[in-house]
């Protein structure tokens, strides 16, 4: 087995690979990995078997001598596709550890995809984190729903959906992203006292090339944006970033108005709608009032594991 670093040469493999597995995501695509290429320096890796056929990519950055898979994503272990095997993946990781070893990289830091991510089962890696005795170093919560086996609203969830229902609210997709933007920093500096990750110039040229990935729909009343969420649309599942509701869309249920619809019609074919984590310091901190709003509309918890290994212990 031979670790290749990644350069340009491989582009159109690397992102052949990543649609074609089975538990990928677009935001591992390249285009979507070098919007902020500035920020981190990549090390991501291509993985070939004796006889040169790529059988895994591995998105991945480095900073102080450790390996991180990816500082820039959400998460991001090993990428595969079916023909990846538990022997195979045990393999893979020997050669992970001997690439380090060789590149002088001290440690680590292996954030594992999901299931929910998971096209079909596909956590060999997690058995080769345990054989290899990575340990456990962070575990974030994020809240899903099975949109095959849906849970009923919390009465006050099914109230604001009403609500707005009752006061004209209008539902709609846009692709004005920079009018929304100014809501959410609005909301998030007034609330939180924090700021997008992404500006707005970042999103729209994100959205401009992954257009079936990245959608914005929002809440109107008398053609004013009140609230609602930027999509990260994936093969089976949905997930929502950037949640905002203005001070008259908390009144009338905007934000509520906006889910529901998502969850009952524009995404009711999907198998998964994730609303995204609710804790802070690395886990330790759990957002009660914003998980609980989550499972109003019937989300249940999914977890998001770090795992780190020190090379030469």
């Amino acid at each position: 087995m031979r670790l290749e670093k990644y350069n340009s040469e491989y582009k159109e493999m690397w992102d052949s690979f990543v649609k074609n597995s089975k538990n990928g995501h677009f935001f591992f695509q390249r285009d979507y990995m070098e919007y902020h290429s500035d920020r981190f320096e990549d090390i991501s890796l291509l993985a070939f078997n004796d006889k040169e056929e790529l059988i895994s990519i591995l998105p991945a950055s480095i900073k102080n001598e450790t390996l991180y898979s990816h500082q820039g994503l959400t998460f991001g272990g090993f990428v595969v596709n079916n023909e990846m095997k538990a022997e195979t993946m045990l393999e893979l990781f020997k050669a992970l550890k001997l690439f380090c070893f060789k590149n002088k990289i001290n440690k680590i830091i292996y954030k594992c995809i999901p299931h929910i991510y998971h096209l079909r089962p596909s956590e060999e890696d997690l058995y080769a984190l345990f054989i290899n005795d990575f340990k456990l170093i962070r575990r974030d919560v994020t809240t899903t729903i099975n949109l095959f086996d849906k849970m009923k609203y919390q009465e006050r969830r099914r109230r604001a959906v009403k609500k707005a229902i009752k006061n004209g609210l209008i539902f709609e997709q846009t692709s004005d992203f920079l009018a929304y933007w100014n809501i959410l920093e609005d909301v998030l500096k007034e609330q939180h006292d924090t700021k997008p990750v992404h500006n707005a110039e970042e999103i729209i040229k994100l959205a401009n090339i992954f257009p079936d990935n990245i959608k914005l729909f929002v809440a109107k009343k008398d053609k004013k944006v009140l609230g609602g969420t930027l999509i990260f649309e994936n093969k089976q599942i949905v997930h929502t970033q950037y949640l905002a509701n203005s001070i008259e869309g908390r009144d009338l249920g905007a934000l509520d108005f906006v889910i529901d619809r998502l969850i009952n019609e524009i995404y009711r074919d999907k198998k998964y709608f994730d609303f995204g984590i609710s804790n802070e310091k690395d886990g330790r901190f759990l957002n009660t009032g914003l998980i609980a709003q989550k499972e109003g509309f019937g989300a249940r918890a999914v977890v998001h594991d770090f795992y780190e290994l020190n090379i030469h212990e």
